[in-house]
């Protein structure tokens, strides 16, 4: 009988069976990523990323059972749906890129919503092991590789420092060495003056690790020359 089940399963003819064990693999599977996604606050999480999987396994189940059932009457393709879920998925792809000036967010996660689409593609089509082996590295590069680049110092986070100092700013050396004390490093500097008033807006874009605290670096800089009001931000305005 188990026997007889796994045979069910593991059969390269689409049955009602193999495409229930499919549905489901791909389901959990699914659910594995989107449970870390979720779990970084990402809009996608366990219900996005299991139907995601899910419709590309079915899609895959599909594209085998069409030309299996049809060969006879139809010339089919056993590729042709499965290649239309790697092109659809950028769309789904390109909705979780949230994207501003000086600032882009969402790559990972759109990246994670194309790879969980070709592992249902995999599982659809009997890949079971490799289907698993790649999930368990999605969550690796998702999770340890992340925490890798943090005790390596890799990369960070771009953020814009937005400054109103009631005053003409013309040597912004002091500011360079307060962010370098606080461990940020200084991108690009963005200025208006307004000799009117006299106002210097500044856009201060930076680049730092998540674990900064800018609580105390708004004091010092603020120290520098008596700023009337200092926010965080992710993209310029002047």
């Amino acid at each position: 009988m188990i026997q007889h089940l796994i045979d069910q399963i593991n059969s390269i003819e689409v049955t009602g069976i193999s495409s229930v064990f499919k549905l489901l693999l791909s389901l959990l599977l699914g659910c594995c990523v989107g449970f870390e996604r979720k779990r970084k606050g990402q809009t996608a999480g366990l219900r996005t990323f299991a139907l995601i999987s899910m419709g590309a396994t079915l899609a895959m189940i599909l594209s085998i059972y069409v030309p299996q059932e049809y060969l006879g009457l139809k010339n089919g393709d056993p590729g042709r749906i499965a290649a239309q879920v790697i092109t659809g998925i950028g769309f789904l792809g390109a909705g979780a890129i949230i994207q501003g000036k000086g600032s882009v967010r969402g790559l990972t996660t759109a990246a994670g919503i194309w790879m969980v689409a070709t592992i249902g593609l995999a599982v659809g089509v009997g890949l079971y092991l490799v289907a698993v082996i790649a999930t368990a590295l999605i969550i690796f590069i998702l999770m340890f590789l992340e925490q890798i680049e943090h005790r390596l110092r890799l990369g960070g986070e771009m953020r814009i420092i937005r400054m109103k100092v009631p005053s003409v700013v013309t040597d912004m050396e002091p500011y360079r060495k307060c962010l370098k004390e606080y461990h940020v490093n200084l991108v690009d500097i963005y200025v208006d003056y307004d000799y009117s008033e006299p106002v210097t807006r500044l856009n201060l874009v930076t680049l730092s690790r998540e674990t900064v605290d800018f609580i105390p670096l708004f004091a010092a800089l603020q120290a520098i020359d008596r700023a009337s009001s200092i926010s965080l931000a992710n993209q310029v305005t002047i």
